[in-house]
């Protein structure tokens, strides 16, 4: 167990190196090899969970190596209850991807597996990183292969929001970069020995020697960043044209994992390393968030493309997300961190939900629907328990995250809450009926007449999901017990 998060990360990479080998005309041996890896992957990170040490706030299943010394440069990893579901929720998410992918991705199938399996490990070395030289090559790793998921594989415009999607995250990483190294250049002044990158060093440091002004110059830089891939109000706009264009498996990953590198950015980094400005920015993201909220709420609304509904209800979900992380509260927080994993859930099963249908009938216009759940009755009722979840309704995974957000928010500003909770109600405005429009009215149109329900290994892939929607929903305390001591721990750093 000594070095389960270090196999955790690179399974991937070594299931990736061994896809190099294989002919491209062995299409089956490519989707075993890939298959194999993200199940090893999965199936090793299991533990974590049941070794995870509930009473124990601080950083466990800790590694650190030397990689480059001479500039003070570890090979450090380890999680916390934050982080712990995180890494969960991306193998499991990956695993789900590659296997849904069978017999959808037809050409280039051996790049596809390579740059999922390695998309795969720079999203789990983001969420484990304590080094912060290290956390920045995770963090930019990943760009390039969900570059290609799109650019390679995505729909008609694919170049395009591809190129979108690189030089939104290429100018917020940029600006992290700069805040990264001057880090580094004053962690010697801050800890009077050698410069570092060890996240915990300078964050134990940094808040009492870094002035208010250059603290919230730092914030800005990491902020941005972290903005950007959430995405924020008004930073959201390459999300549509990147879901819209993306593979179905790679819309699910997008929103499913690298939406949450963004919020989970926020409550490692920019909280903890500059609590001073954090607390200065509370009005200006809690604002934004609710905009956010709101905005994403009425334009899913008017969407006729089901993806760019669900592109953009994930504006909205994940402005919940922000609002509960800057009430600092633990309430508030703890709801954030879960609402991470149930929108990676719901959102997830959604753009899978999105895929089947589209692999049927190459549209995902709302109006080219209707009548469905006479056709395919399996799929519409995994489609409504998927919908109801996405929603909030209490007993399924959504109601336990929004409900924890806006309780805690609440507790600090009453407002913040009210406009909040105008979302939720919003949200079943535009999941209903758009549910309403494709599957139920009369079955009217000649090429819905003849659909196939689920196969085989679409039900392979949406019960794990279901599974996981209904026992969050119905038994959260094993997810909560193990995330509230890491969210007072930092927490207690803005007190």
């Amino acid at each position: 167990m000594d070095n389960i998060l270090t196999l955790t990360i690179f399974i991937p990479l070594a299931g990736a190196v061994i896809l190099l080998f294989l002919p491209r005309s062995a299409q089956s041996a490519i989707k075993i090899t890939a298959l194999i890896a993200a199940l090893a992957a999965f199936a090793v990170s299991i533990p974590l969970f049941f070794l995870f040490d509930v009473s124990n706030p601080d950083m466990q299943f800790v590694e650190r190596h030397e990689w480059i010394p001479s500039i003070g440069v570890y090979y450090q990893v380890g999680i916390d209850g934050i982080s712990l579901f995180l890494v969960l929720l991306t193998t499991f998410l990956s695993l789900l991807c590659i296997y849904g992918s069978f017999g959808v991705v037809k050409e280039k199938l051996k790049a596809y597996m390579f740059c999922f399996l390695f998309l795969e490990m720079g999203m789990l070395g983001v969420f484990c990183a304590l080094d912060l030289f290290l956390f920045y090559v995770f963090w930019e790793s990943m760009l390039i292969p969900m570059y290609f998921i799109i650019g390679v594989w995505g729909g008609p415009r694919r170049i395009y929001a591809a190129l979108k999607f690189f030089i939104y995250t290429m100018v917020g990483s940029v600006l992290m970069l700069a805040a990264i190294i001057y880090l580094y250049l004053h962690s010697g002044d801050i800890t009077g020995v050698a410069r570092t990158f060890d996240l915990f060093v300078i964050m134990a440091n940094a808040p009492q020697t870094f002035a208010l002004q250059a603290q919230m110059w730092l914030f800005a830089a990491f902020a941005l960043a972290f903005a950007i891939k959430v995405p924020m109000f008004p930073f959201h706009t390459w999300l549509p044209d990147a879901h819209v264009e993306a593979p179905a498996a790679g819309s699910v990953i997008l929103a499913g994992v690298l939406l949450k590198m963004g919020t989970y950015g926020f409550l490692r980094f920019c909280i903890p390393l500059f609590p001073a400005a954090a607390k200065e920015f509370v009005p200006l993201i809690s604002v934004l968030a609710i905009i956010g909220i709101i905005y994403g709420a009425l334009v899913s609304m008017v969407q006729t493309d089901l993806k760019k509904l669900v592109a953009y209800s994930s504006v909205s979900h994940l402005g919940f997300v922000m609002l509960g992380l800057f009430a600092f509260t633990t309430q508030a927080v703890v709801g954030g961190v879960v609402q991470m994993i149930n929108h990676g859930l719901s959102t997830g099963a959604l753009f899978f939900l999105v895929g089947v249908i589209y692999e049927r009938r190459h549209t995902r216009e709302i109006k080219a629907y209707g009548g469905l759940a006479k056709q395919m009755p399996k799929y519409a009722a995994v489609f409504m328990i998927v919908t109801l979840s996405s929603l909030g309704l209490p007993g399924l995974n959504g109601f336990i995250g929004e409900f924890l957000i806006l309780l805690g928010t609440f507790q600090v500003n009453q407002a913040y809450a009210i406009f909040a909770a105008s979302g939720v109600i919003l949200t079943a405005v535009y999941l209903l009926w758009m549910y309403r429009r494709v599957m139920f009215g009369p079955l009217d149109k000649e090429e819905n007449k003849n659909l196939k329900d689920l196969n085989l290994r679409e039900w392979l892939v949406f019960m794990p999901l279901l599974i996981c929607i209904v026992w969050i929903g119905v038994y959260p305390y094993p997810i909560l017990i193990r995330i509230t001591p890491a969210v007072e721990k930092v927490l207690m750093i803005l007190k």
